[in-house]
């Protein structure tokens, strides 16, 4: 009985020797275990729950949402921007030559009224208008026109390249195809597109530059169907094939929209040339008649209000039917 009683004693002594020595962890220090586990868990539960949640249709929609936003704000930079008219115009982006030559038509224009025995002040608006609005002018035609041609022609190339993913070819190699097959203007950036691409430059950052080349919003859904796609993965021929569909819908409801604002368009060009070729006629017709409407300071003040006028309501009526899509 001694001999057990103290062998109990001698190992209550050896433990309580060994975890002096040891050290134990306290309450505490048990407690901040414990929760730094429930911590550390929690993080890979919160980073497992976001991963499954951005691969969600929401998730997905929600990034679409904002790069179309990020995309439209670049849209609305470079739709100011006289260079990237330039460019959206198939021309060299030399702001400076367009700035030297404004400036010349307007200096030319003003010199041609004054000759004409006209007032300094009626060839000073002459000039600023042909130097100011003709050449934005007859650059947003020129723009507007090469992006009508490609935008009609993209829904066929995005085909294309559907047609050629599905029969086993490379992105690149369909690429390749619409730079040779399709019209101008649309095979000209596409190849601008393949040899960014075979010099090294990303995909998306490729597109970004033939975006500031051509800023319609066919090629930003069709930048951000790839960008998507090589972020999350999938099928790009379905993704693709869907957006020629939505392209080719828009392009009819265009169509729609167009015939069905005809007669608006047509009354609002009738209403706003009619002032100006009355006044061309009567001045032909009967310069006696016209002569102190050029020559009196009041004439003068009537010109300027009417033209005042003229812009405001062209102005609202070019709003009124001008449809964006």
């Amino acid at each position: 009985m001694l001999f057990i009683l103290a062998g109990i004693l001698g190992f209550i002594t050896i433990a309580g020797l060994g975890f002096a020595f040891a050290g134990g962890d306290s309450d505490a220090a048990k407690a901040t275990k414990r929760a730094q586990l429930i911590a550390g868990g929690g993080e890979r539960q919160a980073a497992v729950r976001a991963k499954a949640a951005a691969n969600t249709p929401d998730a997905r929609r929600q990034s679409i949402l904002k790069a179309l936003k990020d995309q439209e704000r670049k849209q609305k930079k470079a739709t100011l921007s006289i260079g990237s008219r330039m460019q959206a115009a198939g021309l060299a982006p030399n702001v400076k030559a367009f700035w030297i030559v404004s400036g010349v038509l307007g200096v030319f224009v003003a010199l041609m009224i004054v000759v004409m025995g006209q007032s300094p002040l009626v060839a000073l608006g002459a000039g600023f208008a042909a130097g100011a609005g003709l050449p934005r002018w007859v650059l947003g035609f020129l723009a507007k026109g090469r992006t009508t041609k490609f935008t009609e022609s993209f829904a066929d190339a995005v085909d294309i390249i559907v047609r050629g993913i599905k029969s086993g070819l490379p992105v690149h190699d369909c690429l390749k195809i619409i730079g040779k097959e399709c019209p101008e203007p649309l095979a000209g950036e596409f190849r601008t597109l393949t040899e960014n691409v075979a010099m090294g430059v990303p995909m998306d950052a490729a597109l970004e530059k033939m975006y500031e080349r051509m800023p319609t919003n066919e090629l930003r859904f069709f930048a951000i169907v790839l960008a998507i796609q090589q972020k999350t993965g999938g099928n790009l021929a379905e993704a693709l094939g869907n957006l020629s569909t939505v392209l080719r819908a828009r392009k009819l409801m265009k169509e729609k929209i167009k015939a069905l604002s005809a007669e608006a368009v047509a009354s609002a060009f009738i209403i706003g040339c009619l002032p100006p070729g009355v006044v061309t006629l009567l001045t032909v017709m009967s310069p006696a008649y016209m002569k102190p409407m050029f020559t009196d300071p009041r004439g003068h003040m009537m010109i300027l209000a009417g033209s005042c006028l003229m812009a405001m309501g062209i102005f609202v009526m070019r709003k009124m039917i001008n449809f964006k899509f």
